[in-house]
C-alpha cells in the first residue's frame, strides 16, 4: 500500500511537471536579421560610414603632412646643428603621438556614435518582439541569431510576425 502511494505521488508530480512545461510557450527570433531588415539600419550604417571616412581622411592628411616634414627634416639634417635636429626629432615624435591620440579618439567616438545610432533600433525591435510575444501568449523568446548559443530552435519563429508589427 505504501509502495502504491509512492508511485501515485510520483505519477502526480510527473504529470504536473509535464503540464507546467507544456504550459510555457516558447518562441525564437533572429534579432540580427530583424535589425538588418529595419530601414533605419541602412541610414545608421551610412551615417557611421560618413563619419568614419571623415576621420580616415583627416588621418591620411595628418600622415602625409608628417611624412613631408620628416623628409624635409632628413634632407636638411646635415646642415642643422645637433640641437636643432634634436628639437625637430621631438617635434616629429610629438606629431606621431598626436596622430595616435587622434586615431584612438576617433575610434572611441565611432563606438559611441554606433551606440547612439543603434540603441534606439534595438529598443524598437525589443518592444515589437515583446508586443508580438504578449499578443501570442508567449512567455519566453530565445535569440536565434547565429552564434548566440541557441542549439535547437523549437517553438514558433517570430521574425515574420515582428517584421509585420514594424511594417517591414
Amino acid at each position: 500500500m505504501k509502495n502504491m502511494k509512492s508511485i501515485l505521488v510520483a505519477l502526480v508530480i510527473m504529470v504536473s511537471a509535464t503540464s507546467f512545461v507544456n504550459a510555457q510557450k516558447m518562441a525564437h527570433i533572429d534579432t540580427q536579421a530583424l535589425i538588418e531588415a529595419m530601414p533605419e539600419t541602412r541610414s545608421a550604417q551610412n551615417e557611421l560610414e560618413r563619419i568614419k571616412k571623415t576621420y580616415e581622411a583627416e588621418l591620411v592628411s595628418m600622415g602625409k603632412e608628417l611624412e613631408a616634414k620628416l623628409a624635409r627634416y632628413e634632407a636638411e639634417a646635415e646642415t642643422k646643428t645637433e640641437e636643432e635636429n634634436r628639437k625637430r626629432l621631438e617635434e616629429v615624435q610629438s606629431a606621431q603621438q598626436k596622430i595616435g591620440e587622434y586615431r584612438q579618439n576617433a575610434s572611441m567616438d565611432l563606438q559611441k556614435k554606433e551606440g547612439d545610432l543603434f540603441s534606439p533600433l534595438f529598443d524598437k525591435a525589443k518592444k515589437a518582439i515583446e508586443k508580438v510575444a504578449a499578443d501570442k501568449g508567449i512567455q519566453y523568446v530565445m535569440d536565434a541569431t547565429p552564434g548566440s548559443g541557441l542549439i535547437v530552435a523549437e517553438g514558433e519563429d517570430l521574425l515574420a510576425a515582428v517584421k509585420k508589427e514594424l511594417g517591414i
